[in-house]
């Protein structure tokens, strides 16, 4: 059984679609701000278009990242992470700062 092409009826390419939801979702912009960012780069839309596709796309690519992340997480099964320790002078008082650094 094969999955459906969910960009199948869209003459614009997947490619596109992706960039300008990724953009929508990733930055915080305006859906204007979109169309003229991708008008910078040949590519004209209209801001409903991002609009739709954000819509209509947006939950497919976010389920897309969480099985990313998920996938990248569990494939360090080991691991780590460690204190990073210093002291560091505030208004000239020294201060003690500890940080959590994995990896």
């Amino acid at each position: 059984m094969t999955k459906d092409n969910p960009f199948k009826y869209f003459r614009t390419s997947r490619e596109i679609i992706r960039l300008a939801v990724m953009f929508y979702v990733r930055f915080p912009l305006l859906l204007r701000n979109v169309e003229d960012l991708l008008h910078e780069r040949g590519i004209d839309i209209s801001h409903e278009s991002v609009r739709f596709w954000w819509n209509r796309f947006g939950p497919m690519f976010a389920s897309e990242i969480r099985k990313k992340r998920v996938e990248r997480m569990r494939s360090w099964p080991q691991w780590r992470w460690h204190l990073g320790e210093m002291f560091v002078k505030i208004n000239g008082k020294r201060r003690y700062r500890w940080r959590a650094v994995d990896r």
